[in-house]
């Protein structure tokens, strides 16, 4: 299926989201040579990777994408390239965050028009009260324009921004062009019970796909979650999670994280974790190089080493079962 987007006059993006596109939109790396310039040429090999792995959609240009090592320009050619090799298969959101509204006013209407589906947006500087958060999200959305659909990340181990419940609440009943949560918030799985409980305060209902990786994704399934927007170096696991939770097969769900999850942890340790998910994407012949643009950690002989025997250990279960 191909979408046509509907600032195109095709597709309402923002009820395919909420009402279809329930499932794994994954991060996508930037990919980096050991000089610190782009590899665009590694970009439609991503694609096609993810998009066989069998993902709802892509987000690019996020906290994982190392968006905030790019210059203006180089954001820009990240999205074409990205829109261009996904031609329309499957939605794909950009990260637009900046402190500066015009700039990020602009980043959104250049991707809007090239195709993306919509542009995912997080309160950052440190805003230290509800009012203040509030008023960011608002004056994001008006100038992302408000036929632009937007993803709310909620994140605060990297924004140190906290948003209740009742401010989200407040924000959905008010912003109709927010059509889903990226939920990062930990612990967070009563937040989450509470966001579904409580959606009649928000007036509607909205998709909620969570992040941190998918640490908690058989949980968050369990708890009302629509699905996942993270990285994983094997994003092919994060599809069948949701799909089995989805058809009630929450065993079996269980059972395939289960089977993944040293990686899953090792992937998620605080500053190293993007080197491990390059390093891994590049041992799977998906990247040519495993770079992060600096500054960047740098894999040990000891960090590879435990990779070796993880991936390892990884493929004989996946051959024995």
């Amino acid at each position: 299926m191909v979408y046509h987007w509907f600032r195109d006059g095709g597709v309402d993006l923002g009820r395919l989201i909420t009402e279809a596109e329930v499932g794994v939109f994954a991060i996508a790396v930037t990919p980096f040579d050991t000089g610190g310039q782009l590899l665009v040429g590694d970009i439609e090999t991503l694609v096609e990777f993810y998009v066989a792995a069998g993902v709802s959609g892509l987000t690019i240009l996020g906290m994982m994408g190392e968006a905030d090592k790019l210059l203006p320009e180089e954001s820009l050619l990240v999205a074409e390239r990205f829109l261009a090799a996904v031609s329309g298969r499957v939605p794909v959101v950009v990260g637009v965050s900046s402190p500066n509204p015009r700039s990020m006013g602009r980043l959104a209407g250049l991707v809007m028009d090239k195709g993306a589906a919509g542009v995912m947006i997080a309160p950052g500087g440190n805003l230290k009260h509800d009012a203040a958060v509030s008023d960011y999200v608002r004056t994001a959305c008006e100038v992302v324009g408000e036929r632009t659909p937007v993803v709310l990340q909620d994140f605060p181990q990297a924004t140190g921004v906290q948003m209740p419940v009742t401010v989200l609440n407040s924000l959905v009943r008010d912003l109709p062009q927010i059509v889903m949560l990226k939920h990062e918030d930990v612990p967070g799985l009563a937040k989450l019970s509470r966001i579904r409980a409580t959606v009649a305060e928000a007036g509607r209902r909205i998709s909620i796909l969570t992040g941190n990786g998918g640490l908690f994704l058989p949980q968050e399934m369990g708890r009302g979650a629509d699905g996942a927007m993270t990285g994983f170096g094997y994003p092919e696991m994060l599809v069948g999670v949701v799909r089995l939770a989805r058809e009630g097969r929450m065993d079996a769900a269980e059972d395939l994280f289960d089977a993944y999850l040293p990686l899953v942890r090792y992937e998620q340790q605080p500053v190293m974790g993007l080197a491990v998910r390059k390093e891994i994407l590049f041992r799977r012949g998906v990247l040519s190089s495993a770079s992060l643009r600096r500054p960047g950690y740098v894999l040990t002989r000891e960090d590879r080493t435990d990779l070796d025997t993880m991936m390892n250990r990884l493929q004989r279960r996946l051959t024995s079962v």
